[in-house]
């Protein structure tokens, strides 16, 4: 029991609530007990009066008829001896016996002040009539009941309050073990429980079962513990979000764009390292200010104040604004900026203030101005291209329309530019282009319009024309004006140009109408002459259709096996033997019957149907020559011709290879013809493709020499080993001294130079004894034989010739 109070204290001081809890406990127990006390108590008082009542009843009972008959006898000494019997019986302590008529007997003694009990019955003698004789009154002494009720009382609340108490203890003792320690423990935890710690769970010192964990504390440590994970998740969380803030922020301060952050006031809150090394501006400078009210220069914010009040309209109806702005730096210089203006949104969606992102485009704007330039304008001549030119026509024929007035359209070509850029290379091609453009230039009025369509091809629109002699008018200036010579790499040339001219509206209202139509004009004044001009007229629409479908024809000539060789052989003038046929190149076309080189070859080159043409031929060519060494167990060497256009194709080198490859031919049966006029391009690319076709073997001709512009130091810089004489000088070589001179002369420097001489064009039989007689080494043509199909070369090889043994 001495104890008892420092527990209370240690209860008090270390777990308020276990004090609580014992106090509540006694006190709710205490009023329990002296309630259950207070019910068994008067229980048992009343068991107390109960049992008096039942001793007095059975004294009625008992000693009511033996009372009559002794009161009835008059034996007083019975009677006094039986009211003693009466007196002997517990918590009696008085009898009053009432004698009739008058008289009493009284025995026993009542303390003054006590509590008692009484009870009166009758006394009657039962006869033949019953007879009252008195009445007699018990009184029992009611003192033990209340001392033994006392007694009662204090032992009932001693043990009560014992067990009670002890009870308590114990219940507060199981309740710290099971529940307070515990929730000290959470509360140290959660005292303790800081951003450092979030890693640590709560942990309490029980077992980890089941009902543990299902129990209150158990769900109670279960929350705490997932309060601390989602708190170390948010404090993760936060700190991944601080980090992106971080980097975000470092992101848009170290961005490549300029950024301004404004408010909802559209006053500048914020501005990146990179707006400030755009524009100029300080930032501390520019804080509070409008983002187009930065410039000290009034105008110039006057300017912008429309501009940004449009910007701020769109971005509060659409919600963004994106556009370029001629934007001013601090120091006044002028740049061209890309804005995107956004709203900054809260989670509502209102706009809390706005981000502008900026940009300098002044070199992208530069560079678009020049590709709208390159899109409209010709590169080299600085002329307008085909797609301006036919914008222009566009709005000039739409003018014409409303001052009902005429425009006529010169569709221009230079002659023989082709033979020229082939010959002296493409350098000195440009340099005659914008010489070209510059003198057609020259003889237009301001509303005038001239264009390069591409190659050597211009367009001149002529607006407001009263009627067609004034573009007749023009033309005939353009004409003149192309008399002068051309200086080209230290040459002078001479080059003129044929003009096609169509009328708005005699000739046609569609501007694609009346280009095709100048066009067929312009065809027409070259099939003149060159250098003249040709109106158009109805019947130039067959012949341009002709040259559009001869071309479509030729597209798919080679697919439908179209073309063919044709060979002439070619002969030892000493000897007569066979040394080598040419393949020559014609179109058997079922529509238009066979087509002579000098019709489809122009055109061939100028579409670029020349290269996989040229490819075929050479195929073709050299797997004839190794059937005839197959069929006359004889070496034939083959000549091809070669296209300019198609020397200088990347694949040329690739295609003589692979066609010899192909066919197991030897390189030196091959000998391809390259035009005089290749060599006078004096190119790099020239030299190096003829020394690799050299260096393979291949052998190398100089075809018509004599027609060109004819070098002998080209002769001497490339590795030729033939110099072929063109047929206009051997045809009259026995009619003219001068051609007779000229071939005898071409005949020794050839020599001189260690070439080989193949005279064209031979027809008669004087011609091979004067050649024979000058030393020319070989000749072809119509005296040997006419240029034969692959099927009747062959039979003229079983039967008209001679090869060498």
């Amino acid at each position: 029991m001495p104890k008892l109070p420092s527990r209370f204290q240690r209860f008090r001081s270390g777990s308020p609530l276990s004090f609580r809890l014992l106090a509540w406990i006694l006190l709710f127990s205490s009023a329990f007990t002296l309630i259950a006390s207070a019910i068994q108590i008067y229980s048992d008082y009343s068991k107390e009066l109960s049992q008096i009542d039942s001793r007095m009843q059975q004294v009625e009972s008992g000693y009511a008829s033996s009372l009559a008959r002794s009161l009835w006898a008059l034996d007083q000494k019975l009677l006094q001896t039986q009211m003693e019997g009466i007196l002997s019986l517990p918590d009696i302590v008085h009898l009053r016996l009432g004698i009739e008529p008058d008289s009493e007997l009284v025995m026993g003694k009542i303390r003054r002040g006590a509590d008692t009990k009484s009870h009166q019955f009758d006394v009657i003698h039962e006869g033949n009539d019953e007879l009252k004789l008195g009445d007699l009154t018990v009184t029992a002494n009611l003192d033990r009941v209340y001392q033994d009720l006392k007694i009662k009382i204090g032992i009932i609340m001693a043990t009560q309050f014992l067990k009670t108490f002890f009870v308590s203890i114990l219940i507060i003792i199981i309740f710290q073990h099971f529940v307070t320690r515990h929730l000290t423990t959470m509360a140290n935890y959660a005292k303790d429980l800081s951003l450092k710690n979030l890693g640590t769970p709560l942990t309490l010192d029980r077992s980890d079962t089941p009902s543990h964990r299902s129990d209150e504390i158990g769900r109670v440590t279960e929350a705490i513990n997932q309060m601390r994970k989602r708190l170390n998740d948010d404090m993760i969380r936060q700190e991944k979000d601080a980090a992106e803030i971080h980097k975000f922020s470092k992101a848009i301060e170290q961005s490549p764009s300029s950024v301004v952050m404004c408010d909802r006031q559209w006053r500048v809150e914020f501005v990146n390292q990179k707006f400030t090394q755009l524009t100029g501006f300080n930032p501390k400078s520019i804080i509070g200010r409008h983002p187009g009210a930065l410039s000290d220069n009034h105008i110039e914010n006057r300017d912008n104040r429309h501009l940004w009040q449009s910007i701020r309209l769109q971005v509060q109806r659409v919600g963004v604004w994106q556009g370029e702005v001629n934007s001013v730096r601090r120091n006044g210089e002028r740049f061209w900026e890309q804005l995107i203006v956004t709203p900054i949104k809260d989670a509502a969606g209102h706009a809390t203030g706005y981000i502008i992102l900026g940009e300098d485009i002044s070199i992208r704007k530069r560079y678009e101005q020049q590709l709208l330039r390159q899109a409209n304008y010709d590169i080299l001549t600085g002329l307008p291209n085909r797609m301006l030119a036919l914008d222009r026509l566009k709005l000039a024929l739409a003018q014409a329309r409303r001052e009902n007035s005429m425009v006529g359209v010169m569709f221009l070509d230079l002659d023989n530019f082709k033979h020229i850029n082939d010959t002296l290379g493409h350098d000195a091609g440009d340099t005659l282009l914008i010489e070209a453009a510059r003198r057609i230039s020259s003889c237009l009025r301001g509303t005038s319009t001239v264009a390069r369509l591409g190659g050597d091809e211009f367009l001149v629109i002529l607006p407001g024309l009263a009627g067609p002699e004034s573009s007749s008018q023009v033309a005939e200036r353009i004409l003149t004006n192309f008399i002068p010579a051309y200086a080209l790499n230290g040459q002078e040339v001479f080059v003129t140009t044929s003009i096609g001219i169509a009328i708005f509206p005699t000739d046609s209202d569609n501007s694609g109408t009346l280009l095709q139509h100048a066009d067929a004009a312009m065809y027409q004044a070259k099939h003149q002459g060159k250098s003249s001009y040709a109106h158009f007229t109805p019947e130039m629409t067959e012949v341009s259709h002709e040259r559009l479908q001869m071309e479509s024809r030729m597209r798919r000539a080679l697919e439908l096996q179209e073309f063919e060789l044709y060979f002439q052989p070619i002969l030892d003038t000493a000897t007569g033997e066979l040394r080598a046929a040419e393949a020559l190149l014609r179109w058997n076309n079922p529509s238009m019957g066979m087509v002579m080189p000098d019709r489809f070859i122009p055109l061939a080159e100028e579409t670029g149907l020349i290269i996989p043409i040229g490819e075929w031929v050479l195929e073709q060519a050299c797997r004839a020559a190794w059937e005839w060494k197959d069929t006359t167990g004889q070496d034939i060497g083959i000549s091809v011709n070669v296209s300019p256009r198609q020397f200088r194709d990347p694949g040329f080198t690739d295609a003589v290879m692979n066609a010899l490859s192909n066919n197991n031919l030897a390189p030196e049966r091959l000998e391809l013809e390259i035009t005089e006029r290749l060599l006078l391009d004096n190119s790099i690319e020239t030299a190096e493709i003829l020394k690799d076709l050299d260096r393979t073997g291949i052998r190398l001709s100089v075809d018509d020499f004599g027609t060109g512009y004819s070098a002998l130091s080209y002769l001497k810089s490339y590795p030729f080993d033939t110099l072929k004489i063109d047929k206009s000088f051997v045809q009259d070589v026995m009619k003219e001294p001068e051609d007779a001179s000229l071939v005898r002369a071409i005949i020794n420097m050839a020599h001189s130079l260690g070439l080989t001489i193949i005279a064209e064009g031979v027809e008669e039989e004087a011609q091979t004894y004067f050649l024979k007689q000058e030393g020319c080494d070989f000749a072809q043509g119509y005296f040997y034989s006419h240029p034969l199909p692959a099927g009747e070369f062959s039979e003229w090889l079983n039967t008209n010739h001679r090869t060498p043994t």
